[in-house]
């Protein structure tokens, strides 16, 4: 598995993905920042896979559109 994530790219996804989650579980707990309902769930998720996808470096979505954001050395 090859890396495809560059480290700008990294560091957006850890960061909106962060705060997708934080949002999302805690409008999940009971906590509502933002009116989120039944969609608390799938932004929770997003964020989670956005923050796994940064910290592994590799987006399979990248790999099937054949994008890849590494500097080339």
């Amino acid at each position: 598995m090859d890396k495809n994530v560059g480290p700008t790219d990294k560091r957006a996804r850890l960061i909106v993905g962060a705060i997708l989650l934080v949002v999302g579980v805690l409008s999940i707990v009971g906590l509502p920042l933002l009116a989120l309902g039944g969609w608390a769930w799938l932004v929770a998720l997003v964020g989670l896979v956005m923050v796994g996808t940064a910290l592994m470096g590799f987006c399979p979505a990248y790999t099937l559109l054949g994008v890849n954001t590494c500097r080339k050395n």
